[in-house]
């Protein structure tokens, strides 16, 4: 029998400790391999552990609640075999006499071991490879609870490239998040299985390699795919990190990933619709600095971009490198060809959404125009006394309050609407989402409890969710749970516009551009600022009178805007 030290994991890009929520063993349990060990808490969200081996539990390390460093001994086991440490130390900490359940947080991803490979038999050492020549399997863990499958979004190797243990695979999309997977070996790739866009099952085999020592399988599958040919850049959603766990003290040091034969890395230029990819400490460093990440060349792996990516673009002054194969001929050159584009990641996922909500809901769309004169005149007031601590008033936040006000006499439009069970869900919080475009897609950040909040907070509160949708930084929750939601196209709002619904909502509110008008007032012809507030509910739940009555509203308390506080 041998002894084997499970240490904590990196559990996210920058992650330097986490913090223990539970314990589901105990000293003396017997395990299964996979089997959720602990959770643990990031400032991302919370995640499963499982056990890398099958054996019996001979201390945890930690207490609930305790701040724990990425890399530090969490939970030692006897196992069959040699195991990966000579000997055991005496428990740091007891363990708790009971599992506890998880206690707060989303889940996020389970970080587990790879799957091991068929006919294989029990390893010491927790699956390190341990003699010359092997074949290693990796198969898609599970990334999330209940998740039978997930969708690929891109590779970041291909095959023949030499990686490190722990270096970025791919990427894989859930409807949670997107992950990552990391290697869970040193060695050479030898197969990729799937392309960018396929649905692959949990289990299945996601990557083949040989390696130093035995490995995991017999021999090595053939490619069930072609390799691409480049990495393929994340290309939206937030990410998690999911890391296989490190390897025990004694461990032989790992061959590095090849770099081209010492020829300095290529620079990569996120496109327009690529996340560009970069820890959480290049983001904060690059929003401390000002700095939008897309316009950035990146050196890294897939274009990621590093710290010292953001030392050249300030030292250039933020000029970004020629793009190759921009054009320079005539502005009347013929063109040949075509381009394909996969719709795949969270492209794909916001089409899915949209065609839901557009096949599941009856639209009835209704257009009023507005004199906004005289809020345009507040607004301009308001700011010009504002404190240095507020911010700057658009119109939003003025929309925001007219909609809190006309729903406390319809309150039906502030509801979800669930067509299966047939049940309609009616809100006493009004959760706005502010439907934002961001380099990742639309998305739809959400600003809470829009009942409770003045002007300034309002505004305060959409700039800051919508930011965080923008640089990829929101969480979850901040992407979820929205009542009603207002759409606008800022100054490209143009005249009038048919929006569709953020299902399960019932109701939607998309201001258009103000623009200076003739109108007649009083019957004299006078120039107005005016708007066009277009709108959509679903005509299952607002019947179109009901429509009308609601928008009209917001009309009156947005042409005399001293009534919005005042109700």
């Amino acid at each position: 029998m041998g002894r084997y030290v499970f240490k904590l994991p990196d559990v996210g890009e920058g992650t330097a400790e986490a913090e223990l929520v539970a314990w589901h063993v105990k000293v003396g349990d017997t395990v299964a391999e996979d089997q959720i060990i602990a959770d643990i808490m990031t400032d991302k969200a919370t995640v499963e552990l499982t056990s890398p081996v099958a054996g019996k539990v001979l201390a945890a390390h930690g207490e609930p609640g305790q701040q724990l460093a990425v890399g530090s001994p969490l939970v030692e086991f006897e196992v069959e075999g040699a195991g990966n440490a000579s000997e055991a130390p005496p428990p740091s900490n007891p363990a708790p006499q009971a599992s506890v359940p998880l206690t707060g947080g989303q889940t996020a991803a389970a970080v587990s071991s790879p799957p091991r490979g068929e006919g294989d038999q029990p390893k010491a050492g927790g699956g390190a490879p341990a003699a010359a020549g092997g074949n290693f399997v990796f198969k898609l863990p599970d990334v999330g609870e209940g998740t039978a499958e997930a969708e690929l979004v891109g590779w970041h190797v291909k095959v023949g490239d030499a990686v490190s243990e722990d270096q970025l695979l791919a990427e894989v999309m859930t409807d949670k998040a997107t992950v990552e997977l990391t290697s869970p070996v040193a060695g050479t790739v030898v197969a990729l299985h799937g392309d960018a866009g396929q649905q692959l099952a949990v289990g299945g085999l996601l990557v083949s390699f040989t390696v130093e020592g035995k490995g995991n399988r017999g021999e090595a599958p053939p490619p069930s795919n072609p390799a691409p040919q480049a990495s393929v850049p994340l290309t939206g959603g937030q990410t998690v990190s999911v890391s296989s766990p490190p390897r025990g003290e004694g461990d032989h040091p790992k061959p590095k990933a090849k770099d081209g034969g010492g020829a300095p890395a290529a620079r990569t230029l996120s496109t327009r619709n690529q996340r560009p990819l970069a820890s959480p400490a290049v983001r904060q460093r690059a929003r401390d600095l000002g700095i939008e990440l897309q316009f950035v060349p990146g050196s890294g792996p897939a274009g990621r971009i590093e710290h010292g990516d953001l030392d050249a673009w300030v030292a250039s002054g933020g000029h970004a490198p020629s793009v190759p194969g921009a054009s320079t001929g005539s502005a009347y050159e013929r063109h040949e060809g075509t381009t394909e584009t996969r719709i795949i990641g969270l492209r794909r996922k916001i089409a899915e959404k949209m065609a839901e909500s557009v096949r599941r809901i009856p639209h009835i769309t209704y257009v009023e125009e507005i004199d906004v004169t005289a809020l345009e005149e507040l607004r301009a007031h308001l700011n010009s006394r504002k404190t240095k601590d507020q911010p700057k008033l658009n119109v939003l936040p003025f929309i925001a309050r007219a909609m809190v006000v006309a729903l406390r006499d319809q309150p039906t439009i502030n509801s979800h609407y669930d067509d299966e069970a047939g049940v309609l869900t009616t809100h006493a919080a009004v959760h706005i989402g502010i439907a934002a475009q961001t380099p990742n897609g639309l998305m739809v950040p959400v600003v809470r409890h829009a009942e409770a909040r003045d002007p300034w907070d309002t505004a305060l509160e959409i700039a800051r969710v919508s930011g965080a949708a923008k640089d990829g930084s929101a969480k979850r929750d901040e992407l979820s749970g929205s009542t009603i939601t207002i759409t606008s196209l800022g100054t490209l709002g143009g005249v009038v516009h048919t929006p569709i619904i953020n299902h399960p909502e019932v109701a939607i509110v998309g201001p258009n551009k103000i623009a200076e008008r003739v109108v007649v007032k009083d019957g004299q012809m006078v120039v107005r600022k005016m708007m066009n507030l277009s709108s959509s509910f679903d005509h299952r739940i607002v019947d179109g009178h009901d429509a009308a009555v609601f928008v009209q509203r917001i009309k009156g308390l947005l042409e005399h805007p001293a009534t919005l506080w005042m109700n």
